[in-house]
């Protein structure tokens, strides 16, 4: 941990997860005084985390044998089980036929888990279905697009949105149905994320592309889940990644902020900028510098306290969301130029959840 501050957060006995893209590793933070707890060699290039309060288990999906998305060297197909209390691998589940499994989404309420996966020659991207009592395959559900990435749940568990790079819409998926029943025109996407509510979906467009200069505007797209209209778009100055909405609604945006010199294949980037709206209005409320490329967010259940990982950086920036203020930033070890991806608060099994 950087010894910028000796400010505690989170609530004592959590634990915050975080995956080294090249470590390839899971380390686990003390969520209250940020100290490395342990490190857990997994399987190569593991990308998000998803945390199954209920069963105390934490899935890691490994998303290429190294490489980035279209510059890999073969796509992987597992996904990492992990015990959080005993910080042990418990389970090694494989996504065959399917490959490079991104995003994780829960459903508590149905004990499922859902998962992202890339086309393969013979499907188009999709949704996998995942029992997380037996961690039997329930089903795929296409999403008719090629690379569909970061997934999201309403929730009441009915509706699921999946964004895709090079495709100009997010699929909406019926979950109780196994089908793909929409598509919201967005000009190439990146995170999303539900609003607490479930009336809104935020979406980050257009897509990164570290070559060539933005040609639609950049911002984050305010979709009604109702209509599936685009009611809003909150701009921002560069390109954005991650977006998360707190359990109080506030919505927290990460944006890149790339240099003019030239860099390597994620380019070269300046510290990243954590921008936060206020809950209903979505009025900007302030910004953070955090970590080079920051690319997943996370908050503290209570939405006190922001995560931000910095890909390049391989940092964490722990950022009180009421001062604006950064309180920590937590180091992640790596071996190449990616660094922290996913994140997951997980919650002592003494919480009440």
């Amino acid at each position: 941990m950087t010894p910028a501050t000796t400010a505690r957060t989170g609530t004592r006995g959590d634990l915050l997860a975080v995956v080294s893209q090249t470590g390839p590793t899971v380390t686990f933070f003390d969520a209250t005084t940020h100290e490395r707890l342990d490190v857990l060699t997994v399987p190569p290039q593991p990308h998000e985390l998803c945390f199954d309060p209920d069963r105390r288990l934490l899935y890691c999906a490994s998303t290429y044998r190294s490489g980035f998305y279209h510059a890999n060297t073969g796509r992987s197909h597992t996904i990492t089980v992990i015990d959080v209390d005993t910080r042990t691998i418990v389970a090694t589940l494989d996504t065959s036929p399917d490959h490079a499994p991104h995003g994780l989404a829960l459903d508590r309420a149905r004990a499922r888990l859902y998962i992202s996966v890339e086309a393969t020659d013979t499907e188009p991207g999709g949704v996998l279905v995942l029992d997380t009592r037996t961690h039997a395959r329930l089903g795929r559900i296409p999403t008719m697009a090629p690379g569909p990435h970061w997934f999201a749940v309403t929730p009441d568990g009915r509706r699921g949105y999946t964004t895709n790079k090079e495709a100009p819409f997010v699929s909406v998926v019926d979950l109780d149905r196994g089908v793909c029943t929409d598509r919201i025109p967005v000009p190439g996407s990146e995170g999303l994320a539900v609003a607490p509510d479930g009336r809104h979906l935020y979406v980050a467009a257009p897509k990164a592309d570290f070559s060539t200069s933005p040609t639609t505007p950049t911002g984050v797209r305010v979709i009604d889940t109702a209509t599936h209209g685009i009611v809003r778009i909150l701009p921002t100055e560069g390109v954005i990644m991650p977006v998360h909405a707190t359990t109080t609604g506030t919505l927290l945006v990460g944006e890149l902020r790339p240099d003019t010199s030239p860099g390597g294949p994620l380019g070269s980037q300046l510290p990243g900028v954590l921008t936060v709206f206020a809950p209903e209005t979505l009025t900007p409320l302030g910004q953070v510098q955090v970590g080079e490329f920051p690319l997943t967010i996370t908050s503290s259940p209570d939405g006190r306290f922001g995560y931000v990982s910095g890909n390049l950086a391989s940092t964490v920036t722990v950022v009180d969301l009421t001062t604006l203020q950064a309180v920590a930033t937590l180091e992640v070890d790596r071996t190449d130029i990616s660094g922290a991806h996913g994140l997951a608060y997980i919650e002592s099994p003494h919480t009440n959840t």
